[in-house]
C-alpha cells in the first residue's frame, strides 16, 4: 500500500473528528500533521468552513515547489469523501483579506502592485507596495507580501508563473499610479495568457 493510500485510510478512519475539528482542534490537527508528514514532511493543510454539510480540505506544499509532486500524488489518490471536497494547492480567494503576521497587520485596501518584465520570458515579475515597510523588518514585510500573493493568485501560480517578487513601501520611488491588489488576479491572468499565446 502506498503512503498516499495509507494517509487516506487514516483520514477516512478519523473523518468525523476532522469534520468537527473545533471540538478538540489541537490534538486532531497534530495527528493530521503527523499523517501528512508520512507522505512528505513539507505538506501542510487548511480546512474551509462547513457549507451544506461539506468542508474544503486543502493540501498545500507550503509554497515549496519541491513538494508540488507530493501534493499532486496525494490529490490523485484521494477517495470519494461525503463530507470533504479535496483541493490541491492553496486556491485563490475571491475576497482579499487583511493579513496579520508577526505583530504586523496590513489592510488589503492599502496594498498595491505593479507587474513587471522578468528575466524568464514565461514568468511575470511583481512589485508589491505595503504601507510602513521598513528595512529592519524587511523579512516580515516580505512574508506578508507572499501571503497576500497566495491569497490573490493561489499557491500554484505564485510558484510556477511568478518570477521575481519585490516588496517595497509606499515611500518607494517606484510607487506611482499603481493598482490596488484586488485587481491583480485579472491583470495577471491577462498578461499570462498573452505570454502563452492564448
Amino acid at each position: 500500500m502506498s503512503t498516499e493510500q495509507q494517509f487516506w485510510n487514516w483520514f477516512k478512519q478519523h473523518e468525523d473528528e476532522l469534520f468537527h475539528f473545533e471540538r478538540d482542534q489541537e490534538p486532531i490537527f497534530d495527528r493530521l500533521a503527523i499523517a501528512l508528514g508520512e507522505v512528505d514532511g513539507d505538506l501542510t493543510f487548511e480546512f474551509g468552513p462547513e457549507r451544506n454539510g461539506v468542508r474544503e480540505f486543502v493540501i498545500s506544499a507550503a509554497g515549496l515547489k519541491r513538494a508540488f509532486p507530493s501534493v499532486a500524488r496525494l490529490y490523485d489518490a484521494r477517495p470519494q469523501l461525503d463530507r470533504f471536497c479535496v483541493t490541491a494547492f492553496r486556491p485563490r480567494r475571491p475576497v482579499v483579506n487583511d493579513i496579520e503576521y508577526a505583530g504586523l497587520k496590513i489592510a488589503a485596501r492599502d496594498v498595491y502592485y505593479r507587474l513587471c518584465k522578468d528575466d524568464n520570458p514565461k514568468k511575470i515579475g511583481i512589485l508589491l507596495f505595503l504601507p510602513g515597510r521598513t528595512e529592519d523588518r524587511r523579512d516580515v514585510f516580505g512574508q506578508v507580501g507572499y501571503l497576500f500573493l497566495d491569497e490573490v493568485l493561489g499557491e500554484y501560480d505564485v510558484e510556477t508563473n511568478v518570477g521575481f517578487i519585490e516588496v517595497l513601501g509606499h515611500d518607494s520611488k517606484y510607487f506611482d499610479g499603481d493598482f490596488p491588489i484586488r485587481e491583480l488576479a485579472a491583470d495577471f491572468d491577462t498578461l499570462l495568457r498573452s505570454k502563452q499565446g492564448k
